[in-house]
């Protein structure tokens, strides 16, 4: 069996996806691709085979196709992913799941009236769950290896931050993954953050960047956050774990050193398609074997999206603020 998979936006993600599924994820055939742009809709679609349209809703309702990738703007996600649950359609939504966290929650709360306790519809594309090296992490924190965790430092940084955003984006855009490995990593959800910046870098003007966050972990982990997105040397993802016993962090960006004309190194990607190509390829393997084999799957959770997403409200509670210290609701 083969699922038949609709995908909405083929901009660099949607593209990724599109790519993936057609070529390296076994049990899957893209039949559609929905964006906005006719133009790139239609060569995407001719380059997998697919139909290329321009309403995304209309992809939803087709009768061959049996689940569907949200990878469009993030203002579209959660009327995008309520459509897809009407259908009752397996869906894939692209982080975060929604714009905002009352969207969220109304996304979460249909989606729980509509399985009923069953077998979930929405899945959340939170892929470093699926990264090899932050999986061995985690491996590493849970067996207690390096004893109890006691400090986590994180880094994101980028060669440049996309289009448009400000400072508030770059959380809800970029950091919104720490938020979501943190918990995970540590098995505790983050109950209490603060945002602080340095001085801006001179080389962006419209957001503050870098960024430094600090998350507590109910298990009273602390967390440091330094986000960078105009670093520009290249795309650097960092995380550590300091236990009572010793230390561990991700050995990347790199899986080899080169020794060439007198020097001795690695080199960074330019962006995150290299850097997590096995993340995205693993977590939509996952993802239509969940729905081929109709059982739930390893991905993050429609909870987990709307949990990624409070921590960040509290985060920018806490920006606006001028950096005090916030304690993060629970949700619903």
């Amino acid at each position: 069996m083969s699922v038949r998979v609709g995908v909405i936006g083929a901009g660099v993600m949607g593209a990724d996806h599109i790519r993936n599924l057609h070529s390296v994820v076994s049990g899957a055939t893209v039949t559609a691709v929905a964006d906005v742009d006719a133009t790139r809709a239609a060569g995407l679609a001719a380059e997998v085979g697919a139909d290329g349209l321009t309403d995304p809703y209309g992809l939803i309702s087709r009768t061959d196709v049996d689940a569907v990738v949200v990878a469009s703007h993030d203002s579209t996600h959660a009327d995008l992913v309520l459509a897809c649950i009407e259908a009752r359609k397996p869906v894939l939504c692209e982080k975060p799941l929604a714009a905002t966290v009352d969207e969220c929650s109304t996304v979460v709360r249909a989606h729980e009236a509509a399985i009923s306790g069953g077998i979930p519809l929405l899945t959340v594309g939170f892929m470093r769950r699926f990264d090899p090296g932050y999986v061995e992490l985690k491996h590493t924190v849970s067996s207690r290896a390096v004893g109890d965790p006691l400090i986590v430092h994180c880094s994101s940084r980028t060669v440049t931050s996309g289009p448009g955003g400000d400072s508030e984006a770059s959380i809800t855009g970029s950091a919104i993954h720490e938020l979501d490995t943190v918990p995970w990593l540590l098995d505790s959800p983050v109950v209490e953050v603060s945002w602080h910046a340095t001085r801006a870098s001179k080389r962006i003007e419209h957001r503050r960047d870098p960024q430094f966050m600090l998350l507590r972990t109910e298990n009273g982990v602390l967390t440091t956050v330094d986000l960078f997105l105009n670093a520009g040397y290249g795309y650097d993802i960092r995380c550590e774990v300091v236990g009572e016993d010793g230390a561990s962090r991700l050995a990347e960006p790199a899986r080899t050193l080169t020794d060439h004309a007198l020097q001795h190194g690695y080199s960074y990607s330019k962006d995150w398609v290299p850097r997590f190509a096995d993340a995205y390829r693993l977590q939509l393997g996952e993802w239509i074997d969940s729905i081929t084999e109709g059982r739930t799957s390893t991905l993050a959770s429609a909870r987990d999206g709307l949990q990624a997403s409070v921590v960040a409200q509290a985060l920018i509670t806490s920006m606006r603020s001028g950096g005090g210290t916030v304690a993060v609701e629970s949700p619903l």
